[in-house]
């Protein structure tokens, strides 16, 4: 994926739950921060764009109609070859303070105005990503680790204030001691909770 099918996908999200924001919350927050051409391969694969409406209700009705309009096998799909997939608040585990350090995107188009992307910041986006424990978000993990894209030590300190799944946190942390060898302490174990 591209930022400008990002910025697309951004801009249709806002349209469908009318809204003026949504929450980038996939692997492609990533290109709220880094142009494609900074970013290793294996990390613009996806022709997905996990989108969060900013209000939903708690059906998730506003994340549903995501889906029907242009996720997967819509005439949405069909047209540009990436998708929306719409999800709700439920969907990732994050760190604390990832409220804080969301990314904005601002696109201008023609029709409808601007409309902003708030895009999970790399480190927040990465430790998601290795709570949710894929093979393929390993793939990502590392390769925006071996492109010094992600700091280990931050990535580290993200993990550890997640206050839920602990079990799902701490195999996290033990996939990033066993796949980072550059930062002292990263296989310090994880305090424990009183």
């Amino acid at each position: 994926m591209k930022r400008d099918e990002l910025e697309h996908a951004i801009h249709a999200a806002c349209q469908i739950v009318r809204q003026e924001a949504v929450i980038v919350i996939g692997s492609q927050a990533i290109l709220g921060s880094f142009h494609e051409d900074e970013l290793p391969e294996a990390t613009v694969l996806s022709v997905e764009v996990d989108v969060r409406p900013l209000e939903d209700d708690d059906a998730e009705s506003l994340a549903t109609a995501l889906d029907g309009a242009a996720g997967e096998w819509s005439a949405f799909h069909e047209r540009f070859g990436y998708y929306i997939q719409g999800v709700g608040r439920r969907t990732a585990v994050l760190p604390h303070g990832w409220h804080e350090r969301l990314v904005e995107v601002r696109t201008q188009r023609v029709v409808g105005g601007e409309a902003v992307g708030l895009c999970l910041e790399p480190h927040d986006l990465c430790a998601a990503k290795l709570v949710a424990n894929r093979e393929k978000d390993h793939l990502f993990v590392r390769a925006l680790i071996d492109a010094d894209l992600v700091d280990a030590t931050v990535l580290r300190e993200r993990l550890l204030s997640i206050d839920k799944e602990p079990e799902r946190v701490d195999a996290a942390l033990r996939w990033l001691s066993g796949h980072t060898t550059t930062a002292p302490g990263l296989a310090a174990p994880r305090p424990q909770q009183p």
